[in-house]
Parts: structure tokens; C-alpha cells; sequence
């Protein structure tokens, strides 16, 4: 994934092992259209397969908006057909996000509206900065969220939550987010990076193998019952004895020091 494939997604990869993959429609506030939802469908797969890479980083360019939206403008003359398959798209991208290997972090450096609060709930944790505003106005607009947004913020926050949320078209602060679990941490616009990159650094620290697993048995878990999303947590519990990294973790753990994975 080269930046010069792409007119709106710029990619670093850190030394630290950390992409960070920004948004990059800045004087559109970062806006979701179908050439973002496009590259975004072409570029992240290739990313998922970087050796080196071990948590990415989505956020958006500039400091007003992380996301703000879906293009508005592409809607005019939509028929219901397009709008569907609109719907579609930006489903499959998120549900991508959302089972990638690799740890994904939202940093909301901003507003995170609509379409971006649902690519914010797609990814598996969220660092907001402090002022941020989230919401879904969709019913503002006569519509309701197209990717996902229905489903994902019934589960990570509660049905309750997600009904006050999508029925009043509200915005609410980063901090109020917080409260009811959408976002995981808050920071102030000078320790945001900082913040973010402490979150991934740490978490690329660990088995790699064992974050994939977790990854995998928790988003497959809560689309089961619990009795079966155990089954799925004791397979690869099992599964992760087999790997070089287990044994180099609890050999670590015993002669009090840090474990160096290998990814095997």
C-alpha cells in the first residue's frame, strides 16, 4: 500500500511497528465518498499482510474532523437501489476493519459523525480527544445508519444507548462517549498522539498470535450465544499451546523477563 496509489489515504509506518493511516480529504472535513470507501477496500487488505506492521492507526487529516460523514452530495438523485449498494459498500469495509489480524485504533482527532462515527466503531478501540463531538444525525437527513451503526453501537454500548443516540440524531462530547463505552480514552489535543501511540505500542508488545486469536474469538463470540462463544475461547486457548510463542511467554514469566515473540 504506497501513498502514491492513493488521492485520499497517506500511510506511515512508524519504527515503532505502527501505521498510521489518515484520511486525507481535509477541506471536505474528511468526508466518506465512494473514491474513500474504494481505496479504503483496495488498500487494507495489502496493510493486514505487512509483517512489520503490528496495530494500525485510522484517523483523519487536520484537527477538526477525524471523520464527519458520509459525501452528502453523492446523494442527490440516489435511487434506492444505488443508496443499497452504497449501504453495502461501506458495510463490507468496515466488517474488513473489524476483522483484521491486527489490532486497529481509532484516534478522533475530531468530529465523528455518521459514516465516520460508524468506521470509529468498526475499529477495535477508540482514543477521542478532548472537545471531539460523536454522533449518528442520520434521522436528521430522513435516513438511518447505512454502515453498520444500527448493529455496532448496540453492542459495544447498550440497545439503550444506541436508540437515544440514532432516534435524536444528537451529538454528544467525547467524555459523555466515554461514559457509556463507545470511546475507550480521552485526551487532550497535546497528548492525543502520545496517547495513542503508548495504547499501541503496548499492545504491540504482545503474542501476536494471541492478539489475533483474541480479536477473532471476541468479535465471532458476540455473534453467538455464550455457551458456544466459550467453545470458540477454548479452541484457541488449546490451539495457542501449539505455538512458539506460549512457550516463550511462560519460559519468560518464569525467569522474570520479557518475552521476546516471535510470531510463531
Amino acid at each position: 500500500m504506497s501513498d502514491d496509489t492513493y488521492k485520499c489515504l497517506e500511510l506511515e509506518v512508524d519504527d515503532n511497528g505502527i501505521a498510521w493511516l489518515t484520511i486525507s480529504r481535509e477541506k471536505a472535513l474528511n468526508a466518506l465518498n465512494a473514491e474513500v470507501l474504494g481505496e479504503l477496500s483496495e488498500g487494507l487488505p495489502e496493510l493486514f499482510e505487512y509483517e512489520d506492521v503490528k496495530a494500525i492507526v485510522i484517523t483523519g487529516a487536520g484537527d477538526k474532523a477525524f471523520v464527519a460523514g458520509a459525501d452528502i452530495s453523492e446523494f442527490v438523485g440516489m435511487s434506492a437501489l444505488e443508496a443499497r449498494s452504497l449501504s453495502q459498500a461501506g458495510q463490507e469495509v468496515f466488517s474488513m476493519i473489524e476483522a483484521s489480524p491486527i489490532p486497529v485504533i481509532a484516534m478522533i482527532n475530531g468530529f465523528a459523525l455518521g459514516g465516520g462515527l460508524e468506521l470509529a466503531l468498526a475499529c477495535h478501540l477508540r482514543v477521542a480527544v478532548e472537545g471531539a463531538m460523536l454522533g449518528l444525525p442520520e434521522v436528521s437527513l430522513g435516513l438511518i445508519p447505512g454502515f453498520g451503526g444500527t448493529q455496532r453501537l448496540s453492542r459495544l454500548a447498550s440497545p439503550g444507548v444506541a436508540r437515544e443516540w440514532i432516534l435524536t440524531g444528537d451529538m454528544y462530547s467525547a467524555e459523555d462517549a466515554m461514559r457509556v463505552g463507545v470511546v475507550n480514552r480521552v485526551a487532550s489535543a497535546d497528548d492525543l498522539k502520545e496517547v495513542t501511540i503508548k495504547l499501541a505500542s503496548t499492545i504491540a508488545k504482545r503474542g501476536p498470535i494471541a492478539i489475533n486469536a483474541a480479536l477473532d474469538v471476541i468479535r465471532r463470540g458476540l455473534e453467538v450465544g455464550q455457551s458456544e462463544g466459550e467453545n470458540l475461547e477454548s479452541d484457541a486457548f488449546g490451539l495457542l499451546f501449539t505455538t512458539k510463542d506460549q512457550a516463550e511467554g511462560a519460559e519468560a514469566f518464569l525467569e522474570k523477563r520479557k518475552p521476546n515473540f516471535s510470531g510463531e
